[in-house]
């Protein structure tokens, strides 16, 4: 089940990124008294009453203007509108009900979307409660007061927000047990990778079946294919890309696209750019699949033009290794859409890192390999107070998720824990898949 997604739009200055830093719990919008100020979406995870769900702030929405810049902003907050389950429309109480607000909320009518009305900058409810009423004349429902800057009424905003999920229970942390045996692939990578190629030369084959069901955004299409008997569902984020001359910003309109195919998928597929190289676009797409905990294949295509000898499929996989060194698990394919090189070889590949992404160890083999992972290498201790490390257990999967007992937490660095992390990899292998690790305490 994917999370929900919740967009914050409005037009510029009217504390958009005040309201994403509160609810997010993170200073991580910058926030300044200028219009224009957020010029990316910035997304984040939020979690109220049991609901997680991803929040997305946007630069602001400036219907009628001349400038490069702002057109672009506008164009990035219609993709997180179209790509939203949920929409805060955010207006300023204090300069009161506007022409552009009319035009906002014209705009997002038209989307056909569940809108809650947010008047910020009600700082005194008594004193300011009457600049909201006439913001009933856009038609969005009732307005809802809150100020972000001193984190007032956000609870109603959040009640309201997660009462307009379609799922009425909205996504919950935990594992989800109706997961079928189908696998479903994200295809994600900046602008003119290759992404609609090689889903295209995937299925070409006669001998595989071949449906389009549709996607969660307006212009997205799932392909679903049937291969050697079982089921794929490849997301294509190729729809995201928009009419512009500044390539820098299409790669910008990609980033909450590929958030909704991962949080969809099972497996993402990061495709790269073999003449290009690995950039840090790249990485922040990577980052996105490993911050959700999915089995992450790096693809580099267009492998066909590049001139080789004995040393460049090295040379590359550990400039590839160096850059995106924080996701070594990873399973690295060279690969070319066009001429067809190494897709055959995808399909295992997906199929070995989603089975190690499912993998669940039970608990007396997991406890084998710790005990000989401590008699390996003790424990490290602070101040003369040894760290014990009692027990493992795992709790879930997609991805696997273990709990270490110990005797102080704190004690637990995350070197000692990347080290049991490397003792498992060894033992079970894990190709593809991150791990997460809780560590708790437990009295001697």
């Amino acid at each position: 089940m994917k999370k929900n997604i919740v967009a914050v739009v409005g037009r510029p200055n009217v504390g958009k990124s005040s309201l994403f830093n509160a609810l997010s719990g993170k200073r991580i919008s910058i926030v300044e008294d200028t219009p224009g100020v957020t010029r990316d979406r910035i997304y984040q995870d939020v979690e109220w009453g049991g609901r997680t769900f991803t929040l997305i702030d946007t630069g602001g929405i400036e219907p009628d203007t001349s400038d490069s810049i702002m057109r672009q902003m506008r164009e990035q907050a219609e993709i997180a509108i179209e790509t939203a389950d949920v929409i805060v429309f955010m207006v300023d109480g204090r300069s009161g009900l506007m022409d552009a607000d009319q035009q906002v909320a014209d705009m997002l009518r038209r989307a056909d979307k569940p809108v809650v009305l947010a008047v910020n900058k009600i700082d005194a409810y008594a004193r300011d409660s009457i600049n909201i009423y006439e913001f009933y004349e856009l038609g969005l429902g009732d307005p809802i007061a809150v100020s972000a800057a001193n984190r007032q009424g956000l609870g109603d905003l959040l009640e309201e927000v997660t009462g307009k999920f379609s799922d009425p229970e909205g996504f919950r942390n935990g594992e989800d047990d109706d997961h079928d045996d189908s696998i479903s692939v994200a295809v994600i990578g900046k602008p003119n990778v290759g992404k609609s190629s090689m889903i295209n030369k995937l299925i070409g084959d006669d001998r595989l079946l071949v449906s389009d069901i549709a996607g969660t955004t307006r212009d997205a299409v799932d392909t679903e294919v049937t291969h050697n008997g079982r089921r794929y569902i490849f997301i294509d984020t190729a729809g995201l890309r928009r009419k512009s001359k500044i390539k820098e910003q299409l790669e910008r309109f990609m980033i909450i696209r590929s958030v909704g195919a991962i949080e969809r998928a099972d497996v993402a597929v990061i495709l790269i750019d073999a003449e290009e190289g690995v950039t840090e676009q790249d990485a922040r797409i990577a980052g996105i699949a490993h911050e959700n905990g999915k089995a992450i294949i790096i693809a580099v295509n267009k492998w066909d033009l590049i001139e080789k000898d004995n040393k460049t499929v090295n040379e590359y996989t550990a400039k590839i290794r160096s850059v995106l060194s924080f996701i070594p698990y990873a399973e690295i394919v060279f690969i070319s859409a066009k001429t067809g090189q190494r897709l055959n070889r995808l399909y295992d590949m997906i199929d070995t890192v989603s089975e190690n992404h499912a993998l669940r160890v039970q608990t007396g083999v997991l406890n084998e390999v710790l005990t000989q992972a401590l008699a390996m290498q003790q424990p490290p201790s602070d101040k003369g107070r040894p760290l014990k490390v009692f027990y493992m257990t795992q709790v879930s999967v997609r991805p696997p998720t273990f709990v270490i007992f110990v005797n102080d937490k704190e004690l637990m660095h995350f070197s000692y824990t990347r080290y049991i992390e490397n003792k498992l990899r060894e033992a079970f292998g894990f190709k593809g898949t991150p791990l997460r690790f809780i560590i708790r305490e437990r009295k001697d």
